[in-house]
């Protein structure tokens, strides 16, 4: 399973999103530190998800680096994230 599909696994299992998208942009960050060869290092996540309901962004980001605790110590260097609820999605 590449770093992408974990991230994708976790995400849907941990908060049941009504969409979710993961990007590897690993491609735009040759020559930065933390890129590897093969990318799968820098991600930008789109997540809508009720979970989210109520929470501020930190306590939304919280959320998501709970459940990508081992990655965030591992293969992922960096990782972007828009958090929304299906109330704040924009169409």
């Amino acid at each position: 399973m590449t770093v992408a599909q974990t991230i994708e696994a976790k995400l849907r299992q941990g908060l049941a999103p009504e969409s979710l998208t993961v990007i590897d942009e690993s491609h735009r960050h040759v020559g930065h530190a933390g890129h590897r060869p093969g990318g799968e290092s820098h991600f930008r996540v789109e997540i809508v998800s009720a979970q989210f309901a109520g929470k501020s962004r930190v306590e939304r980001q919280r959320m998501i680096h709970a459940l990508l605790a081992e990655e965030l110590t591992g293969p992922i260097h960096a990782l972007s994230l828009s958090t929304q609820t299906p109330d704040e999605k924009i169409p």
